[in-house]
C-alpha cells in the first residue's frame, strides 16, 4: 500500500464499531480528498473481520486487520504495539482516534513509542500550510480545539514529526452515508505479540449501556443551572415527555445534581445536532454553545435577556419557566386533542 495515508482507528467492542470511529471515518474522507490520498482503517480484535465491509461502507479505501485470540478485549499493551508495527511498516501521514476511554489511553502510548506529537479533544480538523523560521509546510494537518477553558479557540500543528495524531469528541464529525456498494483492500497484518504485553488479565467485565441517547434525539430539552433546584428540573424533565423529547443538561445542571452525566450537552458532553434545541435556564457558557450550536431550531428561555445564548437562539423568551412552561405544556396538549 501506499505511504501517507489518513488513518482512522477503529474502535470496536465485541463486533460493534463505536460510533466515534465511523464519523471519523467521514471527516478522514475530506482530509484524504484535499491531500489526494486514501483513507485506512486499523480494525483490531478477534474474529473481527467481517466488520471491513461496514468500514468500507463509511469510507474507508483500505483495512489493515489484525485477528488475534490476545487482543478480543482491548488491553493497552498488545493493542498499542500492533498500531505501532501498522504505523511503522505503512507511515501514514495522519492517523485520527475517538476521544473515548481507549482512545485516550492508546493514542498517547503510541506517540510515545513513535515520539510524535497528539493534540486531544479536537472539535475541527482541516489541512493547511504553516510557516515558520524560514521554512515551509504544506499540506499538514490543522489540529483544532478549544483552550484556556474555552475561551480561545487554538490550532495546533505538529510539522517536523509524522504521523500526525489527534484524539475526537464523538459527535463533533458528521457521519457519511454509508454505501454499501463500496469496497476496497483488506490488508492482513500479524503482529507479534510477546508475553510481557499480556501483564493485564481481564477477570470479569461489566458494561453499563446509556440510558439516554442524545445524539439520535429529534428533539432535547436542556436544562441549565439557572433552573434554580432539582424540584424545578422536573418540570424540564415533564416537558420533555410531554413533546417526545430527549433530557438534556449543562454541565453545572449535571455538578450540582440536577440530572445524571449521561444528559450532559456540550465540550465535555455530547456533541448534538437536532431538529429542535430548548435551552432553559442556561446562561451560554462557549462549552455549552459548542455543543449544541448546529440545532436546526434553538428555543432559549431564561431570566436574564442579556443571556448569551440568545445570540444564537432562533427565538427567545425572557421569563420565569415556572410560568414559561405549563403554558407549553398547555398548549401542546390542546393541539394535540
Amino acid at each position: 500500500m501506499s505511504k501517507n495515508e489518513v488513518w482512522v482507528y477503529i474502535e470496536q467492542n465485541e463486533g460493534k464499531i463505536a460510533d466515534v470511529s465511523l464519523e471519523l471515518l467521514g471527516k478522514a474522507t475530506q482530509l484524504a480528498d484535499k491531500l489526494k490520498v486514501k483513507v485506512g482503517a486499523v480494525l483490531l480484535g478477534s474474529q473481527i473481520k467481517n466488520l471491513c465491509k461496514t468500514v468500507f461502507s463509511y469510507g474507508a479505501d483500505t483495512v489493515y486487520i489484525n485477528e488475534d485470540a490476545n487482543l478480543k478485549y482491548y488491553t493497552t499493551l498488545p493493542y498499542a504495539r500492533v498500531v505501532v508495527d501498522l504505523v511503522k511498516k505503512y507511515q501514514p501521514q495522519i492517523v485520527l482516534y475517538g476521544a473515548t476511554t481507549t482512545g485516550r489511553d492508546l493514542a498517547p502510548r503510541i506517540t510515545s513509542e513513535l515520539k510524535t506529537g497528539l493534540t486531544a479533544d479536537c472539535t475541527n480538523l482541516q489541512i493547511g500550510d504553516y510557516s515558520a523560521k524560514d521554512k515551509e509546510y504544506k499540506d499538514i494537518l490543522y489540529q483544532i480545539r478549544p483552550a484556556f477553558g474555552g475561551n480561545i479557540i487554538a490550532t495546533i500543528v505538529c510539522p517536523d514529526h509524522k504521523p500526525q495524531m489527534a484524539t475526537v469528541r464523538e459527535g463533533v464529525m458528521k457521519m457519511n452515508e454509508p454505501d454499501s456498494k463500496r469496497t476496497g483492500d483488506i490488508i492482513e497484518h500479524k503482529a507479534e505479540i510477546s508475553k510481557d504485553l499480556l501483564i493485564t488479565e481481564i477477570v470479569k467485565r461489566f458494561q453499563q449501556e446509556k440510558t439516554v441517547n442524545l445524539k439520535a434525539a429529534n428533539i432535547i430539552v436542556s436544562g441549565g443551572i439557572g433552573v434554580g433546584s432539582k424540584d424545578n428540573f422536573d418540570l424540564i424533565i415533564k416537558l420533555a415527555h410531554t413533546i417526545g423529547a430527549e433530557v438534556g443538561a449543562s454541565r453545572a445542571a449535571v455538578d450540582a445534581g440536577f440530572v445524571s452525566k449521561d444528559h450532559q450537552v456540550g465540550q465535555t458532553g455530547t456533541t448534538v445536532r437536532p431538529k429542535l434545541y430548548i435551552a432553559i435556564g442556561i446562561s451560554g457558557s462557549v462549552q455549552h454553545m459548542a455543543g449544541m450550536s448546529e440545532s436546526s431550531r434553538i428555543i432559549a428561555i431564561n431570566t436574564d435577556p442579556r443571556a448569551p445564548i440568545f445570540q444564537i437562539a432562533h427565538y427567545g423568551i425572557v421569563g420565569d419557566l415556572n410560568e414559561v412552561l405549563p403554558k407549553f405544556i398547555e398548549v401542546y396538549k390542546s393541539l394535540k386533542k
